[in-house]
């Protein structure tokens, strides 16, 4: 029979196991080889020598407390980290994008067409804008016909309430949270490094957060090591052209919702009508996000959801997208 190895050294001995006055070895297969041992050291270490850095799920209390969130953004330019959080749209002062005109390039292209009709010349539209544009104009005489309509609404509502809800960019209702960024008259803030976030933070510059009753918690408390974004509030903008083209069985449902989800706060906080009306409710992009929402959540749903993708045009959705990129990307201001 056996003997266990925590028999006692009398009854080893006697057994001619251990030789006498010889250390005893122990279990052979607890610790294994002194190389083994240093390589589960090595392995504990990163390339530095230093203890590896804490994952963003670590410690969050400092996010927590001050309602602010960091997020990564990857673009075609570039990967960068800003800054996002929810608050109610009467606590917020939209930003300022009254200079934005200049950088609209929808702006330089229709005082360009302007100019050309001025002169009765043909203007010839690529097909792509010839229908961009047509939708702006039209969202924003629907615009223009609802301010019209403010004093005079159905439910009998004051004037008062209705300047309330023009403020509100008649998307939020009043105690609705919306979003805003770290930006500044309409440019997101886009920061390649935890360090050049913090240094931003902590210079006192302006920017539409400041406005945030936390704000001033977050400039005492913020360290390069808390800039780490969760999963959730990583966004990858830059692939989802390139996923689009590939064809109904290669698209990424997370992938295109996520993009989608930060695509609309990126339109609400930086006043962009057009991109939020290409993602509105009853648009072509807005029913391939709720169909992929309903292929995810499976069952008959999802089955159903599934067929409806097929009836989706994988070059009108990636032409619609590449569009809304080009916007956002266009609004994004880079820090190094």
């Amino acid at each position: 029979m056996a003997k266990s190895p925590n028999q006692p050294d009398a009854d080893r001995l006697a057994a001619g196991s251990v030789e006498p006055g010889a250390a005893d070895p122990g279990p052979a297969d607890d610790l294994g080889s002194t190389d083994d041992l240093e390589a589960a050291a090595d392995d504990a270490l990163d390339d530095t020598g230093d203890a590896p850095i804490a994952a963003a799920s670590g410690d969050r209390s400092l996010w927590a407390d001050v309602r602010i969130d960091p997020v990564e953004i990857a673009l075609p330019a570039g990967v960068g980290l800003t800054l996002r959080a929810y608050r109610p749209a009467t606590l917020l002062t939209p930003t300022d994008i009254s200079g934005r005109e200049d950088d609209d390039p929808f702006a330089a292209r229709r005082r360009a067409a302007e100019a050309e009709d001025d002169d009765e010349t043909v203007v010839i539209l690529d097909e792509e804008f010839a229908a961009e544009l047509a939708e702006e104009e039209a969202a924003e005489q629907e615009r223009a016909r609802r301010g019209q309509r403010g004093g005079s609404a159905a439910d009998g509502a004051s004037d008062a309430d209705d300047a309330d809800d023009d403020s509100a960019d008649d998307d939020a209702d009043l105690g609705e949270d919306v979003p805003v960024f770290l930006s500044q008259r309409g440019k997101l803030l886009l920061f390649k490094t935890p360090q050049a976030l913090v240094s931003f933070v902590r210079s006192g510059a302006p920017h539409d957060l400041t406005q945030l009753d936390t704000w001033p918690e977050l400039v005492d408390r913020l360290e390069p090591a808390d800039v780490a974004a969760l999963p959730e509030d990583t966004y990858e903008l830059d692939l989802v052209v390139e996923n689009l083209r590939g064809g109904h069985d290669t698209w990424d449902a997370a992938l295109l919702i996520q993009s989608g989800e930060v695509a609309r706060d990126l339109a609400y906080a930086l006043r962009m009508p057009s991109v939020l009306d290409m993602l509105s409710a009853g648009s072509s992009l807005d029913d391939l996000d709720e169909a992929l929402r309903s292929t995810v959540d499976g069952g008959i749903g999802g089955f159903m959801a599934r067929r409806r993708l097929k009836k989706i045009g994988a070059q009108t959705a990636s032409l619609g997208w590449r569009t809304i990129i080009g916007k956002i990307s266009a609004a994004t201001d880079w820090r190094d």
